[in-house]
């Protein structure tokens, strides 16, 4: 299982696309998701997602750790809203179908499902474009992109060492887990979760010295290149707009017209399929 989360170089039309194209088609992408509640805008736009997934060329093994993760969280949240709001879906949409009483105030109920399967919709709209974007975007392509539009190349810059990053700081939690479970500490499934809990610390400790003392180590090296001196700078990598680019802009504008589309056609965010 790949656990880095990071560039992957291949040769495919998502890859093709400039930096500037992919971060903002993701702004407008999560723009549409997260303005609506329309399950069927949103499955629409997570089957784009893995259709886009699909023809960057990327493997269900390069984000796998990552997706599951999101899931994991995702669930934690749904259990949430569901201990602390378990009748949402009846405020929302009006009626209450009731499928089985389970305890106390606590029932299933279909108009609470289908809220939950929507907000669950709403994450799965973003994650397959968000992974696109951070998997397929040279960090050092997309700072000269986002200078070429009109950041700050210092910002550019900023973010490029950000997601550059990204694999450095996974790397180092790899090596120093191995290191200290060397040591005797235990942190497999086998200890108690208190235990396991208390013992990450002795990870987390010195994953924060290492990455103070790389912080320090790039910033000195900045200063004494005389970064930040000019306004302007050149860049090594650079990749001009192209028609690709803006059908693909074309393409996120156009889903969150439907959304808008599609909230004034409901009369507002949700889509209420028990009237």
């Amino acid at each position: 299982m790949s656990a880095s989360l990071s560039y992957i170089k291949k040769d495919s039309p998502i890859h093709r696309l400039s930096g500037s194209t992919k971060f903002i088609f993701f702004l407008i992408w999560s723009i549409a998701a997260m303005t609506t509640y329309d399950t069927r805008v949103l499955v629409t736009m997570f089957a784009l997602g893995v259709v886009f997934f699909a023809v960057s060329g990327l493997k269900w093994k390069d984000i796998r750790f990552a997706f599951l993760f999101m899931m994991w969280l995702i669930i934690m949240n749904l259990i949430a809203l569901f201990a602390f709001a378990p009748e949402q879906g009846v405020e929302i949409y009006g009626t209450r179908h009731e499928i089985v009483h389970l305890f106390w105030r606590y029932s299933v109920l279909w108009e609470e499902l289908f809220y939950l399967f929507n907000f669950m919709m709403k994450y799965l709209a973003v994650i397959p474009v968000a992974l696109l974007f951070i998997l397929a975007t040279n960090p050092s392509e997309f700072a000269a992109s986002l200078n070429k539009i009109g950041v700050s190349y210092r910002v550019g810059y900023s973010v490029a060492i950000a997601l550059r990053y990204i694999p450095d700081i996974q790397r180092d939690f790899h090596d120093i887990s191995q290191a200290q479970q060397a040591r005797g500490i235990d942190l497999s499934r086998k200890d108690k979760f208190t235990d396991r809990l208390k013992n990450s610390a002795a990870i987390l400790f010195p994953l924060v010295l290492s990455s103070l003392q790389r912080i320090e180590v790039i910033s000195n090296a900045m200063e004494l290149r005389g970064f930040g001196k000019n306004k302007k700078r050149t860049w090594i990598v650079e990749r001009p707009f192209g028609r690709a680019d803006f059908a693909a802009i074309l393409v996120a504008v156009i889903m969150l017209a439907v959304s808008i589309g599609f909230m004034v056609h409901n009369g507002g965010r949700y889509f209420n399929p028990f009237i």
